[in-house]
């Protein structure tokens, strides 16, 4: 590191007030990496601040009442050797106060989704490094767990030998999908998602974004992403408890038994035809016992869909629970005409 560049930096950032990384790229003549990797060492050590997100990001002098406004940040490195999810968790319960006044259940949902997500990293990705964050502002708490590995979408596509990432993304909606199926049931994304207000996954050029409180899944382009980032949002006085979001998926005797897909997902277009769209979306559910269809914003249906489903899929599976929600007046006729 050239001599002298951190204290440079430091006293700018208390001339000026604030600085972007624009400002001390030019300041510095070094990239932009190399400027952000000091200012990671130097945000470590208390002497600035980073406020704001993606582009709208500017660094400050640090004090005491800067950190008290902007909420309580913790933010770690970890060297994926050796590495174990409850321990990094136990260290930030028990060696700083950022769980301080937080309801118990909040903390429990806190614990049960973060470590679930750093160990999905330190299992899957083949990451050398995974980046933890936990923030407080305002009314929630929120993490991320950042990894720079294979990538989940890259991960989940090669296993199943799937063709893009919009088919991976719907098998891993489903719930039980692993790529390491010997150590994982691969149900920790899909209850983290569920018990999040707002849960995204971004890796290589896609975003899956799930907003359980307007209860909608979004999928957009994403700039490129090496590995996979996990975004988890709740607000801290949630009223969710993580045996009510276990139960609302498991049978009493047999463990998570139901998932829910939004048959949306399925296709860019609002239309689902053909037998083979049905097959696609019923790939991987032999597992469940119960299978909820949302058909929300699907505006029409074949014949040859519905047949698939809730004939000839229903009688080689009779054991299995076929349900449907959110359907219109035209997709409830072609469903109930399979039906008769």
């Amino acid at each position: 590191m050239a001599p002298g560049i951190k204290e440079k930096i430091i006293k700018f950032i208390n001339t000026k007030k604030e600085a972007s990384i624009a400002d001390l790229v030019g300041l510095t003549g070094f990239s932009r990496a190399y400027v952000n990797r000091i200012l990671r060492e130097v945000i470590n050590q208390k002497k600035i601040m980073r406020l704001g997100r993606t582009n709208q990001v500017r660094y400050i002098a640090y004090t005491e009442e800067a950190f008290r406004l902007e909420g309580l940040v913790w933010r770690k490195q970890l060297q994926n050797k050796d590495l174990n999810e409850d321990e990094v968790f136990k260290d930030i319960k028990y060696n700083s106060d950022f769980f301080k006044d937080i309801p118990e259940q909040t903390v429990n949902i806190l614990e049960y989704a973060f470590t679930e997500m750093l160990n999905n990293a330190i299992d899957h990705s083949g990451s050398r490094q995974i980046i933890v964050e936990f923030k407080k502002a305002e009314n929630a708490i929120e993490f991320v767990v950042d990894d720079f590995g294979v990538g989940i979408f890259n991960k989940i596509m090669r296993s199943r030998h799937l063709k893009n990432e919009h088919e991976a993304i719907q098998d891993l909606l489903k719930g039980k999908q692993t790529t390491a199926r010997e150590f994982h049931s691969g149900e920790g994304i899909f209850f983290t998602s569920k018990a999040a207000d707002v849960f995204s996954l971004a890796s290589e050029k896609t975003e899956l974004i799930i907003e359980n409180i307007i209860n909608d899944i979004f999928v957009r382009p994403h700039r490129h992403k090496r590995g996979t980032k996990v975004f988890f949002k709740i607000n801290i006085n949630t009223n969710k408890k993580l045996a009510n979001i276990f139960a609302h998926f498991a049978g009493v005797e047999h463990g998570f038994t139901k998932t829910e897909i939004k048959v949306k997902l399925y296709t860019l277009d609002t239309s689902f035809i053909s037998r083979s769209q049905a097959r696609r979306l019923l790939a991987g559910l032999n597992e469940f016992k119960e299978i909820v269809l949302d058909f929300d914003r699907v505006e029409m249906v074949g014949q040859g869909f519905v047949d698939e489903i809730f004939r000839a899929y229903q009688n080689s599976h009779p054991d299995k629970k076929i349900t449907y929600i959110n359907t219109n007046s035209e997709v409830e006729f072609m469903i109930k005409r399979a039906l008769v």
